[in-house]
């Protein structure tokens, strides 16, 4: 027998490490699902406080600064590069323009 045997905690986390996607497609798609999701809470908020944007593409082009502000805080706080920065940003504003589209935005009350 081994130093781990094959049930260890260490053996479960190399089995999930080698068997695990590329981490940073990984880390792209989860901070910008994180982002989005920050951003329709901060769009939210905003709409309550100050009333609906003008037209679709001003309130797209807020979430997309509410999405890139979550971003920049959590590149900057976990240590990810400019590369892993654009990435996330760059999936972001795909996910937030798949989801908030004019018919959302003409439904929205705020």
């Amino acid at each position: 027998m081994g130093f781990f045997h094959h049930e260890s905690d260490e053996a479960k986390a190399h089995d999930e490490v080698t068997n695990a996607p590329h981490k940073a497609e990984l880390s792209h798609e989860l901070i910008a699902a994180a982002a989005s999701y920050e951003a329709a809470k901060a769009y939210e908020k905003h709409c309550a406080d100050n009333g609906k944007p003008e037209s679709h593409a001003k309130a797209k082009e807020l979430l997309a600064g509410l999405a890139g502000a979550f971003i920049d805080r959590m590149v900057e706080s976990k240590g990810l590069d400019y590369v892993d920065k654009e990435k996330a940003k760059h999936e972001a504003e795909k996910k937030n323009k798949q989801v908030f589209t004019a018919d959302v935005y003409e439904e929205f009350d705020g």
